[in-house]
């Protein structure tokens, strides 16, 4: 009995072992593992941006935060030259905010916040469904989004550096601050 279980066990370890990509649970890899399908439906690998710094942010239209779209536009066109990507990832996870269709998406962003960093398809951010780039922030140090505008600073090297909750609005310090700090880092890409 002591044999089979040891068996079952050892088993069980093989088929749920985190691989070199990253697993469900989020636990290893880079943000480099995940792509998104761009608003527009063409892929967009988060491996193309390799060496830049990423943010991350779950979107809604109809959110009391929306007017963020502005303040993430903002941070776009200041350091999209010294290396930021902001990436807007529409969701309708929180309060139905986000029930248009792509196109409706895309141009309402653009109409009213002037947005021109990219922006993916609507995705699930939270829960068993959610889009595996968001398991993996969970479980990479970011926490889960609690609602929307949740937002993930990715490093150069495609680590996580740190989360901010949709109260921290993308002009804050604590946010400016962060990302100027990703900027600056030195990392090797070579690995």
């Amino acid at each position: 009995m002591k044999k089979t279980v040891s068996s079952a066990i050892a088993v069980a370890a093989m088929l749920f072992a985190p691989s070199s990509r990253a697993s469900a649970e989020g636990t290893a890899g880079s943000a480099y593992d995940f792509s998104f399908q761009s608003i527009d439906g063409t892929p967009m690998n988060l491996s193309d941006w390799r060496g830049k710094v990423l943010l991350v942010v779950n979107t809604a239209s109809f959110c009391g935060f929306t007017k963020q779209y502005a303040g993430l536009q903002e941070l776009w066109s200041k350091y999209e030259d010294k290396g930021l990507i902001v990436l807007g990832v529409p969701s309708n996870d929180f309060g139905g905010q986000e029930p248009k269709d792509e196109g409706e998406i895309k141009k309402f962003c653009q109409g009213a916040f002037g947005v021109t960093f990219p922006l993916t398809q609507k995705q699930v951010v939270t829960g068993d469904g959610a889009h595996p780039f968001y398991a993996w922030a969970a479980g990479a140090g970011g926490g889960p989004p609690a609602w929307n505008f949740h937002k993930y600073l990715i490093g150069k090297d495609g680590r996580m550096v740190r989360a901010f909750s949709s109260r921290v609005t993308p002009s804050s310090a604590e946010l400016t601050d962060a990302i100027e700090q990703a900027l600056a880092e030195k990392i090797s890409l070579t690995h």
